[in-house]
C-alpha cells in the first residue's frame, strides 16, 4: 500500500474555533500544497490592504450620514512609499493640512469640544473602508444616552497617517481628548483589523504610555457593539478622572467565554 503524502496535524481540530494558521499537518518535510497556496493568497491580500489607497470621498460620505461635519487631511508623507519608509513623517500634518485647521480659528477657542474623531488609513485603508463608520455610529449612541453632553468637533479623515498624528489635530481643534480609529498592520487572517486609541489632552509629544488601545476591531475580532461599549465607558472615565493611557484601566466585567460541549484538547 502506497504511503500517504499528506499526514495531518492532530491539531487540525482547532482550526475551527480560529482563523489563525495552526495545525497545518505536512507533506515530507514540508507543508501540503492546499496550505502553502492558502498562506500565499493571505500573504497577497495583507500586501494588497497595506497598499490600497485610502477613498476619502467615501468615508467623508460616511461621516455625514452619521450628522457629522468632517476634514480631508493628509500627513507629511508625500506617497506611501515615503510613508512606509518614514513613520515619522506619518506623525505630523502637512503644510495645507495645517493651514487648513489654521482657517477654522478653532486654535483660539480654549475648550471648543469635548471630543475629536480622527479616521487615519494606517497600515490597512480597508479597515477604514470597512469599519470605521459602522463604529463610529454604535459610539454616538452611547455617547447620546450621557448625562452629559458630547461636543463633538469635525471628523478629521487623514491619509498617509500614523497613530501620533491625532494628537496634533486633537490640539488643533481645542478637544479635550481625541480618538484616532485606524488601519491596523495586516495579519494573514486579519487584513482589516481596525484600532481604536484614546488620549486625554492631546497635544505634540504625547507617548503610547499616555494612550488607551482597543485592538482588532472587526465582526471576526471584537464585535461594533462591544468595541463601541468598551470605548464609550472609557470615554465617560477619561473625562472625569482627566486622563487617559496607563492610569485608566477598562474595569468593566470581561465578556464570557463562549460554552463548548467538550475539551477539544481531550476529546478524541
Amino acid at each position: 500500500m502506497r504511503p500517504e503524502i499528506v499526514i495531518p496535524n492532530p491539531w487540525s481540530r482547532l482550526r475551527q474555533f480560529t482563523p489563525a494558521h495552526v495545525g497545518l499537518g505536512r507533506a515530507g518535510i514540508s507543508v501540503p500544497t492546499s496550505v502553502h497556496l492558502a498562506f500565499q493568497v493571505a500573504h497577497a491580500r495583507a500586501r494588497d490592504a497595506v497598499h490600497e489607497a485610502l477613498d476619502v470621498s467615501q468615508v467623508r460620505a460616511g461621516v455625514a450620514t452619521l450628522g457629522l461635519e468632517s476634514l480631508a487631511l493628509r500627513s507629511a508623507a508625500v506617497d506611501r512609499a515615503t510613508y512606509l519608509q518614514r513613520p515619522d513623517l506619518g506623525r505630523q500634518l502637512d503644510v495645507a493640512s495645517q493651514r487648513a485647521l489654521d482657517t477654522l480659528g478653532l486654535p483660539y477657542r480654549a475648550d471648543r469640544f469635548d471630543l475629536a474623531f480622527a479616521l487615519v488609513d494606517g497600515l490597512s485603508p480597508r479597515a477604514i473602508h470597512r469599519h470605521a463608520i459602522p463604529l463610529l455610529e454604535q459610539v454616538l449612541a452611547g455617547l447620546r444616552g450621557s448625562p452629559q453632553p458630547w461636543d463633538v468637533a469635525p471628523v478629521a479623515i487623514v491619509q498617509q497617517g500614523r497613530v501620533a498624528i491625532g494628537d496634533e489635530i486633537g490640539a488643533a481643534l481645542c478637544a479635550q481628548m481625541v480618538v484616532v480609529l485606524i488601519g491596523e498592520r495586516p495579519g494573514l487572517s486579519s487584513p482589516d483589523s481596525l484600532g481604536a486609541y484614546l488620549t486625554w489632552a492631546p497635544g505634540v509629544g504625547r507617548t503610547d504610555a499616555e494612550r488607551n488601545c482597543l485592538s482588532n476591531i472587526r465582526p471576526e475580532g471584537m464585535a461594533y457593539a462591544d468595541a463601541a461599549a468598551r470605548l464609550v465607558a472609557l470615554l465617560h472615565e477619561s473625562r472625569r478622572r482627566q486622563v487617559s493611557g496607563v492610569p485608566l484601566k477598562d474595569e468593566r466585567e470581561a465578556l464570557p467565554a463562549r460554552p463548548t460541549s467538550r475539551n477539544v484538547l481531550l476529546a478524541p
